[in-house]
């Protein structure tokens, strides 16, 4: 959903980081709330069986980052809760995880469709490391998107780490109806949830301050309460930025998650024929969309053509649409 150029024409001024000089954050220093916590050093058998083992292996071997491990518990609450509502992955491996010839850039894919009668479009969960000149740029990204049975919005989180000490947060749920034509979906998706409060939860720290992006296109699909921030911790921040990313925005990320799942993926939603077309036209287009604006002006950059590809194409078929 975000243009990367800025950070691939400028990369941040920084020097050079080794893959094993990147901080290892520990699972463990994380602190989402949880309504049952487990016992200590013990994993739910559910989260640990939807977490495929190849998924997980990729997983392993990318960059250790504070943000990676907030995606990861949120991703595990959202399978943990929607279940068998969820259908086993079933990514080429050459698509779950995947490098360019020069070994610079890595990057994992998880697709897990919406099982029958399931509200689930598809559950898409990626992440992207490339080095560049003075340092490197970390993506990780989690799209929930629901199908025609139900007009409630998608989830999309994306985190892009342009540094050690800063980044930008993407959190939202996409709108699928136009707002001004629909108040009572604001109402009801919005404004009873107190979504709102999140947002300042977030924009309330000394270090944040409103992400743009350069995409008209993309501002103009997200909603009014989306979080939509860049980080920024100043020279020697890397203990600041790991403090917010595990403290306050995992908060803010999981209150986010926790509205859209209690909210958003249970009831179908009684619309006239004409009305779900036009949403479903809309969730077209704001497909399209996400892969001109982002993928396919950004990927083969960092992979190439034929890697770009194949990842590319995996997610057309996710998406449910062909290139024109």
């Amino acid at each position: 959903m975000l243009r990367l150029d800025h950070y691939l024409r400028t990369p941040p001024a920084i020097a050079p980081t080794p893959l094993t000089a990147l901080p290892r954050i520990r699972p463990r220093a994380l602190r989402l709330p949880r309504e049952a916590p487990l016992p200590r050093g013990k994993t739910s058998s559910t989260i640990r069986a939807s977490a495929p083992p190849m998924r997980e292996a990729a997983a392993a071997r990318m960059p250790s980052l504070a943000h990676r491990e907030v995606a990861r518990a949120l991703a595990d609450e959202a399978e943990a809760r929607l279940g068998a509502q969820l259908m086993p992955s079933a990514v080429p491996a050459d698509v779950a995880e995947f490098r360019n010839g020069a070994g610079n850039a890595v990057g994992t894919l998880d697709v897990r469709h919406g099982a029958p009668d399931s509200p689930i479009d598809f559950m898409l969960q990626s992440s992207l490391h490339c080095k560049v000149p003075n340092g490197a740029i970390d993506i990780t990204s989690i799209l929930v998107f629901l199908n025609a049975s139900t007009d409630a919005p998608h989830f999309l989180l994306e985190f892009i780490q342009g540094s050690p000490t800063s980044m930008v947060v993407i959190l939202d749920l996409l709108p699928r109806k136009d707002l001004a034509l629909h108040p009572e979906y604001i109402q009801k998706y919005y404004q009873n949830t107190q979504l709102d409060k999140q947002r300042e939860n977030i924009e309330e720290l000394p270090q944040t301050r409103p992400y743009r992006s350069t995409s008209l296109f993309v501002r103009s699909a997200c909603s009014p309460t989306a979080v939509s921030v860049s980080i920024d911790c100043g020279q020697g921040g890397e203990s600041i930025l790991e403090e917010i990313v595990c403290g306050h925005l995992a908060s803010v990320a999981k209150g986010v998650l926790q509205i859209w799942l209690d909210n958003c993926t249970g009831n179908t939603s009684e619309m006239v024929q004409v009305e779900r077309d036009i949403m479903v036209k809309r969730d077209q287009v704001v497909r399209l969309k996400s892969i001109e604006v982002d993928l396919t002006a950004n990927l083969p950059r960092m992979f190439g053509p034929e890697v770009s590809g194949r990842v590319i194409a995996e997610i057309r078929r996710a998406f449910g649409v062909q290139e024109a």
